[in-house]
């Protein structure tokens, strides 16, 4: 479990396929107090440490998770939003978030405005109903508040997230430019309550 609430920011060094990828990340951790089987959210994407070294740990992706997430996203050189599993009694400044990623989206408009960043972000038929203005949603990882959904044809939707200079800082999300994929997430009480209300209907 997490909190889209990000702690570092790590390149994937190395890609070598042995039946799934496995990808050495470098990141400013001590990777010595990482334990093997631990979680680490990779850009939003719950994955399970398999080796360590001095400033690197290495994590297996499937072909499953290769196909829902952001096509680039494995590859040498790719920056990625780290966050560690939530302990017993950490804060909870984000929101609850399961590493899990429901859908991938595209950005649609970046603008600069007033030191902060303007992102309309496009969302799939199947995730719109799922997105609420001030709502939370779990982009790269990421954990944000939706300023606004705007429904489009065919069931899609597109939302507004607006990123203070912060967050732009020390995340990747500053870099996004019209036309990146992202990876999307969306609040698990969202799911619950869908779930619920579909059983009633």
């Amino acid at each position: 479990m997490f909190t889209g609430i990000i702690t570092a920011i790590g390149t994937v060094s190395t890609v070598a396929q042995q039946g799934d990828t496995r990808l050495r990340i470098a990141c400013p951790y001590d990777t010595s107090a990482i334990d093997i089987g631990a979680s680490i959210a990779c850009s939003g994407v719950c994955l399970t440490v398999v080796e360590r070294g001095e400033g690197w740990f290495a994590v297996d992706v499937s072909g499953e998770t290769r196909s829902r997430t952001t096509p680039g996203q494995w590859t040498e050189g790719r920056r990625l939003n780290l966050e560690q599993a939530m302990k017993l009694g950490d804060e909870l400044g984000g929101h609850i978030v399961t590493g899990h990623v429901d859908a991938v989206g595209t950005v649609a408009i970046r603008e600069e405005r007033g030191g902060s960043i303007h992102f309309e972000i496009d969302a799939p038929a199947d995730m719109a109903p799922f997105i609420a203005g001030k709502g939370s949603i779990t982009v790269d990882g990421v954990s944000l508040t939706v300023n606004a959904v705007q429904d489009l044809p065919g069931g899609t939707a597109r939302f507004a997230l607006n990123i203070i200079p912060h967050t732009a800082e020390v995340t990747t999300l500053g870099a996004l430019a019209v036309g990146d994929i992202v990876n999307l997430e969306i609040d698990v009480l969202a799911r619950y309550l869908k779930r619920m209300q579909s059983l009633q209907t």
